[in-house]
Protein backbone atom coordinates (compact mmCIF):
# COMPACT_ATOMS: atom_id res chain seq x y z
CA UNK A 1 0.00 0.00 0.00
CA UNK A 2 1.18 3.23 -0.97
CA UNK A 3 2.23 5.37 1.73
CA UNK A 4 1.64 9.56 1.43
CA UNK A 5 3.91 11.69 3.00
CA UNK A 6 3.09 15.07 4.09
CA UNK A 7 6.48 17.61 3.63
CA UNK A 8 6.48 21.42 3.31
CA UNK A 9 5.82 21.04 -0.63
CA UNK A 10 2.79 19.22 0.02
CA UNK A 11 1.17 21.62 3.04
CA UNK A 12 1.84 24.87 0.28
CA UNK A 13 0.16 23.37 -2.79
CA UNK A 14 -2.55 22.41 -0.22
CA UNK A 15 -2.78 26.02 0.69
CA UNK A 16 -2.31 27.22 -2.60
CA UNK A 17 -5.12 25.17 -3.95
CA UNK A 18 -7.61 26.26 -1.16
CA UNK A 19 -6.62 30.04 -2.33
CA UNK A 20 -8.96 29.41 -5.70
CA UNK A 21 -11.39 27.50 -3.13
CA UNK A 22 -12.15 30.30 -1.29
CA UNK A 23 -12.75 32.45 -4.66
CA UNK A 24 -14.77 29.60 -6.67
CA UNK A 25 -17.16 28.30 -3.85
CA UNK A 26 -17.47 32.27 -2.22
CA UNK A 27 -18.84 33.47 -5.88
CA UNK A 28 -21.88 31.59 -5.71
CA UNK A 29 -23.45 33.87 -3.33
CA UNK A 30 -22.22 36.94 -4.78
CA UNK A 31 -23.49 36.36 -7.97
CA UNK A 32 -27.07 37.11 -6.52
CA UNK A 33 -25.77 40.30 -5.40
CA UNK A 34 -24.40 41.39 -7.81
CA UNK A 35 -27.54 40.91 -9.90
CA UNK A 36 -29.02 43.12 -7.63
CA UNK A 37 -26.48 45.77 -7.43
CA UNK A 38 -26.47 45.95 -11.45
CA UNK A 39 -30.14 45.76 -11.94
CA UNK A 40 -29.63 42.46 -14.52
CA UNK A 41 -31.90 39.80 -15.15
CA UNK A 42 -30.72 36.55 -14.18
CA UNK A 43 -29.99 35.18 -17.07
CA UNK A 44 -27.57 37.63 -17.76
CA UNK A 45 -26.04 37.56 -14.36
CA UNK A 46 -24.81 34.22 -15.27
CA UNK A 47 -22.49 35.32 -17.86
CA UNK A 48 -20.07 35.39 -15.29
CA UNK A 49 -20.16 31.68 -15.41
CA UNK A 50 -19.68 31.84 -19.11
CA UNK A 51 -16.85 34.26 -18.10
CA UNK A 52 -15.18 31.37 -15.72
CA UNK A 53 -15.40 29.00 -18.84
CA UNK A 54 -13.87 31.45 -21.12
CA UNK A 55 -10.95 31.71 -18.27
CA UNK A 56 -10.78 28.12 -18.08
CA UNK A 57 -10.09 27.62 -21.75
CA UNK A 58 -7.87 30.25 -21.45
CA UNK A 59 -5.49 29.04 -18.41
CA UNK A 60 -5.50 25.65 -20.07
CA UNK A 61 -3.70 26.90 -23.08
CA UNK A 62 -1.31 29.32 -20.98
CA UNK A 63 -0.30 26.60 -18.48
CA UNK A 64 2.03 24.46 -20.61
CA UNK A 65 3.99 26.74 -22.06
CA UNK A 66 4.43 28.92 -18.58
CA UNK A 67 5.47 26.10 -16.96
CA UNK A 68 8.03 24.59 -20.04
CA UNK A 69 9.57 28.28 -19.87
CA UNK A 70 9.58 29.31 -16.19
CA UNK A 71 9.12 25.72 -14.37
CA UNK A 72 5.98 24.53 -12.60
CA UNK A 73 6.59 26.32 -9.24
CA UNK A 74 6.55 29.76 -10.58
CA UNK A 75 4.03 29.26 -13.20
CA UNK A 76 1.68 28.76 -9.95
CA UNK A 77 2.94 31.75 -8.08
CA UNK A 78 2.18 33.39 -11.45
CA UNK A 79 -0.97 32.10 -11.36
CA UNK A 80 -1.37 33.53 -7.67
CA UNK A 81 -0.24 36.81 -8.32
CA UNK A 82 -3.10 37.00 -11.54
CA UNK A 83 -5.23 35.42 -9.27
CA UNK A 84 -4.62 38.69 -5.97
CA UNK A 85 -5.38 41.14 -9.62
CA UNK A 86 -8.35 39.85 -11.13
CA UNK A 87 -10.13 39.72 -7.40
CA UNK A 88 -9.21 42.98 -6.53
CA UNK A 89 -10.72 44.29 -10.13
CA UNK A 90 -13.41 42.36 -9.40
CA UNK A 91 -13.71 43.84 -5.94
CA UNK A 92 -13.40 47.93 -7.44
CA UNK A 93 -15.40 47.77 -11.07
CA UNK A 94 -18.85 47.81 -10.91
CA UNK A 95 -20.13 47.90 -15.04
CA UNK A 96 -21.00 44.79 -15.74
CA UNK A 97 -18.73 44.02 -18.72
CA UNK A 98 -16.09 45.31 -16.59
CA UNK A 99 -16.92 42.12 -13.63
CA UNK A 100 -17.31 39.82 -16.56
CA UNK A 101 -13.95 40.49 -17.20
CA UNK A 102 -12.66 40.44 -13.81
CA UNK A 103 -13.92 37.08 -13.24
CA UNK A 104 -12.47 35.22 -16.87
CA UNK A 105 -9.09 36.98 -15.39
CA UNK A 106 -9.80 34.93 -12.22
CA UNK A 107 -10.47 32.07 -13.91
CA UNK A 108 -7.62 32.40 -16.31
CA UNK A 109 -5.02 32.49 -13.73
CA UNK A 110 -7.00 30.23 -11.15
CA UNK A 111 -6.58 27.76 -13.78
CA UNK A 112 -2.70 27.91 -13.81
CA UNK A 113 -3.11 27.70 -10.12
CA UNK A 114 -5.26 23.74 -10.43
CA UNK A 115 -3.16 22.70 -13.03
CA UNK A 116 0.27 23.89 -11.35
CA UNK A 117 -0.67 21.96 -8.14
CA UNK A 118 -2.30 18.94 -10.12
CA UNK A 119 1.35 18.31 -11.77
CA UNK A 120 3.10 19.04 -9.04
CA UNK A 121 1.57 16.83 -6.38
CA UNK A 122 1.45 13.83 -9.52
CA UNK A 123 5.38 13.75 -9.84
CA UNK A 124 6.09 14.36 -6.13
CA UNK A 125 4.09 11.57 -4.98
CA UNK A 126 3.77 8.69 -7.26
CA UNK A 127 1.63 6.46 -6.44
CA UNK A 128 0.26 8.05 -3.49
CA UNK A 129 -0.69 10.66 -6.24
CA UNK A 130 -4.67 9.86 -5.67
CA UNK A 131 -4.90 10.57 -1.90
CA UNK A 132 -2.75 13.87 -1.83
CA UNK A 133 -4.92 15.23 -4.70
CA UNK A 134 -7.48 13.94 -2.54
CA UNK A 135 -6.85 15.95 0.36
CA UNK A 136 -5.87 18.80 -1.75
CA UNK A 137 -8.93 19.73 -2.50
CA UNK A 138 -10.36 18.81 0.49
CA UNK A 139 -8.73 22.04 1.23
CA UNK A 140 -10.34 23.58 -1.64
CA UNK A 141 -13.84 22.37 -0.20
CA UNK A 142 -12.89 23.14 3.51
CA UNK A 143 -11.53 27.26 1.91
CA UNK A 144 -15.41 26.87 0.08
CA UNK A 145 -16.96 26.72 3.27
CA UNK A 146 -15.48 29.65 4.73
CA UNK A 147 -16.02 31.76 1.53
CA UNK A 148 -19.96 32.30 2.04
CA UNK A 149 -19.40 32.58 6.09
CA UNK A 150 -17.02 35.49 5.32
CA UNK A 151 -19.73 36.98 2.69
CA UNK A 152 -22.51 36.37 5.01
CA UNK A 153 -20.84 38.09 8.17
CA UNK A 154 -20.05 41.47 5.48
CA UNK A 155 -23.37 41.35 3.86
CA UNK A 156 -25.02 41.41 7.65
CA UNK A 157 -22.70 44.33 8.70
CA UNK A 158 -23.40 46.69 5.88
CA UNK A 159 -20.61 46.14 4.10
CA UNK A 160 -21.96 44.53 1.25
CA UNK A 161 -19.80 41.41 -0.70
CA UNK A 162 -16.72 43.71 -2.03
CA UNK A 163 -14.56 43.38 1.36
CA UNK A 164 -14.37 39.28 0.39
CA UNK A 165 -12.22 40.37 -2.23
CA UNK A 166 -9.95 42.11 0.15
CA UNK A 167 -10.11 38.64 2.35
CA UNK A 168 -8.90 36.62 -0.88
CA UNK A 169 -5.80 39.25 -1.38
CA UNK A 170 -4.80 39.12 2.10
CA UNK A 171 -5.02 35.27 2.14
CA UNK A 172 -2.92 34.86 -1.20
CA UNK A 173 -0.53 37.46 0.16
CA UNK A 174 0.00 35.68 3.47
CA UNK A 175 0.52 32.12 2.09
CA UNK A 176 3.58 33.91 -0.02
CA UNK A 177 5.14 35.26 2.82
CA UNK A 178 5.11 31.80 4.11
CA UNK A 179 6.79 30.29 1.55
CA UNK A 180 9.54 32.58 2.00
CA UNK A 181 9.64 32.93 5.58
CA UNK A 182 9.91 29.01 5.88
CA UNK A 183 11.76 29.00 2.76
CA UNK A 184 9.51 26.39 0.55
CA UNK A 185 10.23 25.91 -3.16
CA UNK A 186 7.94 24.38 -5.54
CA UNK A 187 9.75 22.27 -7.85
CA UNK A 188 10.20 23.82 -11.33
CA UNK A 189 10.08 20.22 -12.95
CA UNK A 190 9.16 16.46 -12.73
CA UNK A 191 12.03 14.49 -10.78
CA UNK A 192 11.77 11.94 -14.11
CA UNK A 193 12.46 14.79 -16.60
CA UNK A 194 15.49 15.85 -15.07
CA UNK A 195 16.93 12.45 -14.86
CA UNK A 196 16.18 11.65 -18.18
CA UNK A 197 17.89 15.31 -19.53
CA UNK A 198 20.85 13.94 -17.84
CA UNK A 199 20.88 10.19 -19.33
CA UNK A 200 20.22 11.46 -22.49
CA UNK A 201 21.85 14.74 -22.93
CA UNK A 202 21.72 14.51 -27.14
CA UNK A 203 18.69 12.60 -27.99
CA UNK A 204 15.71 10.39 -26.34
CA UNK A 205 15.69 7.18 -28.41
CA UNK A 206 13.97 4.10 -27.97
CA UNK A 207 14.64 0.58 -29.66
CA UNK A 208 11.42 -1.17 -30.38
CA UNK A 209 11.77 -5.41 -29.78
CA UNK A 210 8.76 -5.56 -32.62
CA UNK A 211 10.21 -3.36 -35.09
CA UNK A 212 13.94 -3.49 -34.09
CA UNK A 213 14.33 -0.10 -35.49
CA UNK A 214 15.33 3.26 -32.88
CA UNK A 215 13.40 6.31 -32.79
CA UNK A 216 13.17 9.35 -31.11
CA UNK A 217 10.73 10.64 -29.44
CA UNK A 218 12.60 13.62 -27.56
CA UNK A 219 9.46 15.89 -29.03
CA UNK A 220 6.54 13.26 -28.65
CA UNK A 221 3.52 14.10 -26.19
CA UNK A 222 0.70 12.50 -27.92
CA UNK A 223 -1.37 11.45 -25.13
CA UNK A 224 -3.28 7.87 -25.04
CA UNK A 225 -6.54 6.41 -25.55
CA UNK A 226 -6.88 6.41 -21.65
CA UNK A 227 -6.19 10.41 -20.85
CA UNK A 228 -8.98 11.40 -23.35
CA UNK A 229 -11.62 9.09 -22.01
CA UNK A 230 -10.56 10.27 -18.51
CA UNK A 231 -10.44 14.07 -20.26
CA UNK A 232 -14.41 13.28 -21.06
CA UNK A 233 -15.12 12.10 -17.71
CA UNK A 234 -13.47 15.42 -16.05
CA UNK A 235 -16.26 17.60 -18.66
CA UNK A 236 -19.47 15.29 -17.29
CA UNK A 237 -18.48 15.21 -13.69
CA UNK A 238 -17.81 18.85 -14.03
CA UNK A 239 -21.40 19.34 -15.54
CA UNK A 240 -22.69 17.83 -12.39
CA UNK A 241 -20.67 19.87 -10.15
CA UNK A 242 -21.68 23.33 -11.67
CA UNK A 243 -25.47 22.16 -12.23
CA UNK A 244 -26.15 21.91 -9.02
CA UNK A 245 -24.48 24.77 -7.91
CA UNK A 246 -26.67 27.13 -10.14
CA UNK A 247 -29.88 25.42 -9.84
CA UNK A 248 -29.86 23.57 -6.25
CA UNK A 249 -31.72 26.39 -4.94
CA UNK A 250 -34.13 26.55 -7.47
CA UNK A 251 -35.41 22.95 -6.88
CA UNK A 252 -35.15 23.38 -2.78
CA UNK A 253 -37.40 26.15 -3.12
CA UNK A 254 -39.93 25.19 -5.96
CA UNK A 255 -40.38 21.29 -4.56
CA UNK A 256 -38.61 21.22 -1.04
CA UNK A 257 -40.58 24.52 0.52
CA UNK A 258 -37.20 26.23 1.57
CA UNK A 259 -37.25 30.11 2.06
CA UNK A 260 -34.87 31.82 -0.96
CA UNK A 261 -32.63 32.98 1.58
CA UNK A 262 -32.73 29.13 3.44
CA UNK A 263 -32.61 27.18 -0.09
CA UNK A 264 -29.23 29.60 -0.49
CA UNK A 265 -28.10 28.65 2.77
CA UNK A 266 -28.32 25.05 2.39
CA UNK A 267 -26.45 24.27 -1.04
CA UNK A 268 -23.49 24.57 1.51
CA UNK A 269 -24.47 20.97 2.64
CA UNK A 270 -22.65 19.94 -1.08
CA UNK A 271 -19.67 21.60 -0.05
CA UNK A 272 -19.43 20.15 3.52
CA UNK A 273 -20.26 16.96 1.99
CA UNK A 274 -17.64 17.40 -0.21
CA UNK A 275 -15.12 19.01 2.30
CA UNK A 276 -15.47 15.37 4.66
CA UNK A 277 -15.43 13.24 1.53
CA UNK A 278 -12.36 14.34 0.56
CA UNK A 279 -10.59 14.04 3.91
CA UNK A 280 -11.81 10.05 3.69
CA UNK A 281 -11.20 9.86 0.21
CA UNK A 282 -7.15 10.41 1.13
CA UNK A 283 -7.52 7.42 2.91
CA UNK A 284 -9.13 5.32 0.74
CA UNK A 285 -7.36 6.09 -2.28
CA UNK A 286 -4.41 4.72 -0.17
CA UNK A 287 -5.97 1.25 0.07
CA UNK A 288 -8.06 0.78 -3.28
CA UNK A 289 -7.37 1.43 -7.09
CA UNK A 290 -8.85 4.51 -8.14
CA UNK A 291 -11.18 2.95 -11.04
CA UNK A 292 -13.02 1.03 -8.25
CA UNK A 293 -13.00 3.74 -5.82
CA UNK A 294 -14.54 6.26 -9.05
CA UNK A 295 -17.10 3.88 -9.47
CA UNK A 296 -18.13 3.70 -5.62
CA UNK A 297 -18.03 7.39 -5.69
CA UNK A 298 -20.78 7.34 -8.44
CA UNK A 299 -22.66 5.50 -7.21
CA UNK A 300 -22.89 7.51 -3.68
CA UNK A 301 -23.58 10.21 -5.83
CA UNK A 302 -26.81 8.55 -7.80
CA UNK A 303 -28.08 7.79 -4.27
CA UNK A 304 -28.04 11.05 -3.21
CA UNK A 305 -29.57 12.51 -5.92
CA UNK A 306 -32.16 9.90 -5.78
CA UNK A 307 -32.84 11.13 -2.07
CA UNK A 308 -32.86 14.45 -3.01
CA UNK A 309 -34.61 14.91 -5.73
CA UNK A 310 -37.52 13.13 -4.68
CA UNK A 311 -37.55 14.63 -1.02
CA UNK A 312 -40.42 17.05 -0.58
CA UNK A 313 -39.18 18.27 3.16
CA UNK A 314 -36.39 20.82 3.48
CA UNK A 315 -34.18 18.48 5.92
CA UNK A 316 -34.42 15.10 3.82
CA UNK A 317 -33.54 16.79 0.92
CA UNK A 318 -30.72 18.60 2.64
CA UNK A 319 -29.62 15.53 3.77
CA UNK A 320 -29.51 14.05 -0.09
CA UNK A 321 -27.48 17.27 -0.95
CA UNK A 322 -24.64 16.00 1.47
CA UNK A 323 -24.34 12.17 0.59
CA UNK A 324 -24.66 13.67 -3.15
CA UNK A 325 -21.47 16.16 -2.07
CA UNK A 326 -19.78 12.53 -0.35
CA UNK A 327 -19.92 10.96 -3.92
CA UNK A 328 -19.24 14.22 -6.00
CA UNK A 329 -16.03 14.81 -3.94
CA UNK A 330 -14.15 12.32 -5.11
CA UNK A 331 -14.92 12.35 -9.57
CA UNK A 332 -12.51 15.18 -9.89
CA UNK A 333 -9.38 14.73 -7.58
CA UNK A 334 -9.44 10.66 -8.83
CA UNK A 335 -9.86 11.05 -12.51
CA UNK A 336 -7.14 14.07 -12.68
CA UNK A 337 -4.97 11.92 -10.94
CA UNK A 338 -5.87 8.91 -13.60
CA UNK A 339 -5.00 11.79 -16.47
CA UNK A 340 -1.45 13.02 -15.29
CA UNK A 341 -0.37 9.55 -14.65
CA UNK A 342 -1.27 8.03 -18.16
CA UNK A 343 0.04 11.03 -19.45
CA UNK A 344 3.62 10.31 -18.14
CA UNK A 345 6.32 12.84 -19.58
CA UNK A 346 3.61 14.93 -20.82
CA UNK A 347 2.00 15.65 -17.43
CA UNK A 348 2.64 19.58 -17.86
CA UNK A 349 0.88 19.36 -22.01
CA UNK A 350 -2.13 16.89 -20.40
CA UNK A 351 -3.04 19.39 -17.17
CA UNK A 352 -3.48 22.23 -19.50
CA UNK A 353 -5.59 20.44 -21.85
CA UNK A 354 -7.57 19.01 -18.83
CA UNK A 355 -8.88 22.72 -17.99
CA UNK A 356 -10.56 22.73 -21.30
CA UNK A 357 -12.96 19.72 -20.03
CA UNK A 358 -13.31 22.32 -17.19
CA UNK A 359 -14.53 24.92 -19.48
CA UNK A 360 -16.50 22.66 -21.51
CA UNK A 361 -18.59 21.20 -18.44
CA UNK A 362 -19.10 25.25 -17.04
CA UNK A 363 -20.07 26.25 -20.57
CA UNK A 364 -22.67 24.45 -21.64
CA UNK A 365 -24.69 22.21 -19.19
CA UNK A 366 -25.72 25.35 -16.95
CA UNK A 367 -26.87 26.18 -20.17
CA UNK A 368 -28.44 23.20 -21.53
CA UNK A 369 -30.33 22.41 -17.94
CA UNK A 370 -31.56 26.02 -17.34
CA UNK A 371 -33.27 25.73 -21.31
CA UNK A 372 -34.73 22.79 -20.13
CA UNK A 373 -36.05 24.13 -16.83
CA UNK A 374 -37.57 27.34 -18.80
CA UNK A 375 -39.56 24.15 -20.38
CA UNK A 376 -40.73 21.73 -17.88
CA UNK A 377 -39.21 23.52 -14.70
CA UNK A 378 -36.05 22.74 -12.86
CA UNK A 379 -37.19 19.74 -10.65
CA UNK A 380 -37.67 18.05 -13.66
CA UNK A 381 -34.83 19.49 -15.73
CA UNK A 382 -32.62 17.94 -12.68
CA UNK A 383 -33.35 14.72 -13.88
CA UNK A 384 -30.57 15.63 -16.66
CA UNK A 385 -27.86 15.33 -13.69
CA UNK A 386 -28.78 10.88 -13.16
CA UNK A 387 -28.32 10.79 -16.95
CA UNK A 388 -24.90 12.82 -16.80
CA UNK A 389 -23.81 10.63 -13.60
CA UNK A 390 -24.69 7.21 -15.81
CA UNK A 391 -22.25 8.52 -18.50
CA UNK A 392 -19.71 9.11 -16.05
CA UNK A 393 -20.25 5.54 -14.84
CA UNK A 394 -19.88 3.94 -18.43
CA UNK A 395 -16.97 6.14 -18.70
CA UNK A 396 -15.28 5.11 -16.07
CA UNK A 397 -15.65 1.42 -17.06
CA UNK A 398 -14.32 1.88 -20.42
CA UNK A 399 -11.51 3.44 -18.38
CA UNK A 400 -10.34 0.94 -16.62
CA UNK A 401 -10.60 -1.08 -19.76
CA UNK A 402 -8.46 1.25 -21.49
CA UNK A 403 -5.82 1.11 -18.57
CA UNK A 404 -5.96 -2.66 -18.75
CA UNK A 405 -4.47 -2.51 -22.01
CA UNK A 406 -1.05 -2.69 -23.12
CA UNK A 407 0.58 0.18 -24.23
CA UNK A 408 1.84 1.00 -27.69
CA UNK A 409 5.24 1.49 -26.02
CA UNK A 410 5.51 -1.13 -23.81
CA UNK A 411 8.10 -2.81 -25.88
CA UNK A 412 10.62 0.02 -25.87
CA UNK A 413 13.75 -0.56 -24.37
CA UNK A 414 16.34 2.93 -23.94
CA UNK A 415 18.88 3.20 -26.55
CA UNK A 416 21.89 5.31 -25.44
CA UNK A 417 23.52 8.10 -27.15
CA UNK A 418 26.78 6.35 -28.04
CA UNK A 419 24.45 3.76 -29.80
Amino acid sequence: MPRLTRDRTTWLTYAQLGLWGFFLYGFGPVVPLLRDEQGTSAAVAGLHSTGIAVGALAGGALFAPAARRLGRGPAIWLGLAGLAAGVAALGLLRPLPATIAAVAVVATFGMMVISGVNVVLTAHHGRAAPAALSEANAACAGMGILAPLVIGATVDAGLGWRPMMAVEVGLITLVALAAVTFRVRLPRAAPATAAAAAVRPILDTYRSSRTETVQDLGRRTVLPRAYWIAWVLMAVTGSIEVCLSLWTADVLRTHAGLSAGGASAAVAAIVCGMFAGRLAGGRLALRWPPVPLLLAALTVSLAGFALFWSASVGWLAVTGLVVLGLGNALHYPLAISIALTVAGRAADKAAGWSSYSVGVGFGIAPVALGWVADGVGPHLAFLLLPAFIAAALLLTVRLGRALRLPSPTDDRTPVSAAA
